[in-house]
């Protein structure tokens, strides 16, 4: 096993430009054994490549789905894939897929990977650390002539930011009203998977089977501070929170706001205003790592001289445990009910989609635990209070997600940073645990 001081020796070595070395196991050949090694400096090198791509006066990037960044920052990634020996294709939902043939063909394949469209003004690492490292891991792989019993398949999924649309497409989640939702960069779902290469009328084609995969893996940024706080390297995810969004409409009655009495006013804000302080009482309510949030809200008509008459707003609710969230809808539901009958109003829901809970497979958390402790870095097991396509990945087979610290728990923001020494551990991780995987 490598020590400690061979380790700092090798990651120097990757920080200069060399190859770095960070994997303890050895492949047989033989009687004889080699080390693999993990080109670090290239891996960190194309995660500042990509972030040209839709770079904001922020310093970070905003790459959302199907926009014309998202479009370029898919084409700059499809060129890596080819320099790894990966033939990328676009399936139907826009998801770009690389394969290498594996030496028992029959075997159903590993797939791993992650997205690289982000929210507006994100950050560079959140999804394209686990895109990115893939990528490595493959073209590593290939350098080295090491040849897999599985199948592998790098996977770049389409508009995770947007409520894992891809993903969900693959899993057999995504339904057909949900394409006429609209993403960030101003597209219905429908164009914008056509936008980017997909075709949306033959969606429904890219859905697989529970068992047609072996193992899903994914390398991702922790999005909270625990890692950095306790000084570790590596988080071995043990489940993924389920996700629900919906929309809701509070209905009022638009009035002149000068000549409008307050007792006489049917404010449609006013509700929104108590629906959103309720939502935060009623989550809080209970014990547990539950969350509720209303992230956006808008007025109508907009204008200071008028009561408003509607107002949208969202809705979101995460839990590990599906029954919880459905619990505190129905708690949110009355009471949103009776600020109604309070001010006049009503409260109109539109589901916008929802991601189950997903564990990750006990199995798989074992190998990454097995190949961290190998590789000498520190770990700890942890939920993932973020959606990730990996839980839509969980309906097919067995799933395993690896997390790295985010400097100062922030992503989703220009400030989001992890180091590259925290970026080449993670991959170093997954290429480990795609062997190990392979081989058990």
């Amino acid at each position: 096993m490598m020590n400690r001081r061979d380790f700092t020796g090798t990651l120097a070595g990757a920080l200069a430009g060399t190859a770095f070395s960070g994997f303890s196991a050895f492949v047989p050949e033989g009687r004889h054994a080699r080390r693999l090694a993990l080109n670090a400096a290239r891996l960190n090198a194309h995660l500042k490549e990509l972030s040209a791509f839709g770079a904001n006066p922020q310093g970070g990037v905003s790459r959302v789905a199907y926009s014309d960044f998202d479009r370029a920052g898919r084409t700059y990634v499809m060129e890596l894939m080819r320099a790894a020996g990966l033939e990328p294709r676009v399936d139907f939902a826009g998801n770009i897929w690389g394969a290498r043939p594996g030496t028992a063909p029959s075997l159903k394949p590993i797939v791993f990977g992650s997205h690289v469209d982000s929210v507006p003004e994100g950050g560079n690492f959140d999804g394209t650390v686990g895109s990115l490292s893939a990528i490595e891991v493959a073209q590593s792989l290939a350098e080295q002539r090491i040849r897999t019993r599985h199948p592998l398949e790098v996977v770049i999924w389409a508009n995770e930011e947007g409520g894992l649309y891809g993903s969900r497409a693959v899993s057999g989640q995504l339904t057909a009203p949900e394409l006429a939702n609209k993403a960030w960069s101003g597209k219905t779902i429908d164009d914008g998977v056509a936008f980017i290469g997909g075709t949306p009328a033959r969606i429904a084609e890219v859905r697989r089977q529970p068992g047609d995969i072996a193992t899903y893996l994914e390398l991702h940024i922790e999005q909270g501070g625990n890692l950095e706080r306790e000084g570790l390297n590596i988080g071995v995810v043990e489940g993924i929170v389920g996700i629900k969004q919906w929309e809701v409409t509070i209905a009022g009655f638009q009035n002149h706001a000068g000549t409008t009495p307050m007792d006489r006013r049917q404010d449609a804000l006013l509700s929104a205003a108590r629906f959103v302080e309720m939502v935060n009482r009623v989550v809080r309510a209970e014990p547990g790592r539950q969350v509720g949030t209303v992230g956006r809200i808008q007025a109508f008509p907009g204008a200071p001289n008028v009561i408003p008459g509607r107002v949208v707003c969202s809705l979101e609710l995460r839990d590990l445990d599906a029954a919880k969230i459905d619990r505190l809808y129905a708690a949110i539901e009355g009471e949103a009910r009776k600020i109604g009958e309070l001010n006049g109003t009503t409260f109109e829901y539109r589901s916008l989609h929802e991601n189950v809970p997903a564990p990750s497979d006990p199995a798989v958390r074992a190998i990454i635990d097995q190949v961290t402790k190998d590789l000498g870095y520190t770990a700890r097991h942890m939920p993932s209070g973020a959606g990730h396509d990996a839980q839509a990945m969980a309906q097919l087979g067995p799933m395993g997600m690896i997390f790295i610290p985010s400097i100062g728990g922030i992503s989703h923001s220009p400030k989001e940073f992890s180091t590259a020494e925290d970026i080449a551990r993670g991959a170093n991780v997954l290429m480990s645990a795609v062997l190990l995987a392979d081989k058990r």
